[in-house]
């Protein structure tokens, strides 16, 4: 069903951009959707003409299409006609290609294929597409530019240095979703220099937490646990960042995070900050944290029903969550709580 909404969306799109008259009668325009939706099931040389003539279509809706599809099937031969097609939909584009649809199919098909010259993908990462929305103007090109970032990073013939610098400049991107994607890519470049520019993004700041989250993540899984005491740094402050600082050290799974989660809520006040760390702590999968949390609901302490929670959502096993049934058992407020959690989706 989301597709064919999708589909009705970009006809009435389409309609309103004047594309009807260059794509034919709108029963002609569904029939080559259906030719190219058959393909899957046609011999490689019948696949191959139809895929090439809808990467030639003026409609950017046919050429996505046409470009997933070639994603999909990973069909090398089509590489110059996706070339072709990119550098064509990049004429008039608000026009050409609005939404960047077919921009967005052909980078990913390109990269899926491990396409290794990096021009390409740094004319994605610096396209900017100003749409005209209600009230005035959006650029509709931030999923083009994180797909094209992340595609540079397989681009072989590039020195670390250039890549680093060429994805350097997306983390001040207008864009909160290039920003975390960049992180990703500097992720995975994967070396020290990646590491220290991840730090610096997160240290200075006026950021939204999720993308520091992300960077905190992301120097985690470069350098290891001694990146803990880095990010432990950031617990002190008690909001949003410091969240996604406590779950991104509750995802190194060690005892090490544990240990600095457990001294970390037993300092901490502010109630909403109390249960994400018990929510970290439990996602740290130790044995101890299983211990320090059935131990507040054995106690019925006033964190009870929060670490009951955040055992809940930590998808327990089944030992772990008989063991937690068997703590509350007689406890008419603990088995309420208990029984409320497990009816919330996960």
């Amino acid at each position: 069903m989301g597709e064919i909404w999708q589909e009705n969306i970009q006809r009435e799109r389409m309609h309103r951009l004047g594309y009807t008259l260059r794509m034919g009668s709108k029963r002609g325009f569904e029939e080559q959707i259906a030719a190219l939706d058959a393909v899957r099931d046609q011999p490689q040389e019948v696949r191959l003409k139809a895929l090439r003539n809808g990467l030639k279509h003026r409609s950017n809706f046919l050429a996505a299409k046409a470009a997933d599809l070639a994603r999909e099937f990973l069909i090398a031969g089509l590489t110059d006609d996706l070339l072709a097609a990119f550098d064509r939909f990049f004429d008039d584009p608000v026009k050409s290609d609005p939404q960047c649809w077919a921009k967005n199919a052909i980078s990913r098909a390109l990269a899926a294929m491990e396409y290794q010259e990096p021009e390409v993908f740094l004319r994605g990462m610096r396209h900017i597409q100003m749409e005209p929305v209600w009230g005035g103007r959006s650029d509709t090109a931030g999923t083009l530019r994180a797909t094209c970032a992340l595609a540079l990073v397989q681009c072989r013939g590039l020195s670390e240095s250039d890549l680093l610098a060429h994805l350097v400049d997306l983390l001040a991107d207008k864009d909160k979703s290039v920003r975390a994607e960049t992180v990703r890519a500097m992720e995975q470049v994967g070396s020290p220099n990646a590491a220290l520019l991840l730090r610096l993004r997160a240290v200075l700041g006026h950021e939204e937490p999720e993308v520091v989250g992300a960077c905190f993540g992301a120097v985690l899984r470069i350098e290891g646990l001694r990146a803990v005491e880095w990010v432990r740094g950031f617990l002190s402050t008690a909001d949003d960042t410091a969240g996604e600082a406590a779950l991104a050290i509750a995802e190194t799974r060690s005892s090490e995070g544990f240990e600095i989660l457990k001294a970390c809520f037993e300092k901490a006040e502010e109630p909403w900050f109390r249960s994400v760390l018990l929510s970290a702590i439990a996602l740290t999968r130790q044995d101890g944290a299983v211990e320090y949390l059935m131990e507040m609901v054995k106690m019925g302490s006033a964190d009870a029903e929060g670490a009951i929670e955040a055992i809940v959502r930590s998808m327990p096993t089944e030992s772990v969550m008989g063991r937690l049934e068997r703590s509350v058992n007689g406890n008419a407020r603990l088995e309420r709580a208990l029984a409320a959690r497990r009816k919330e989706p996960l």
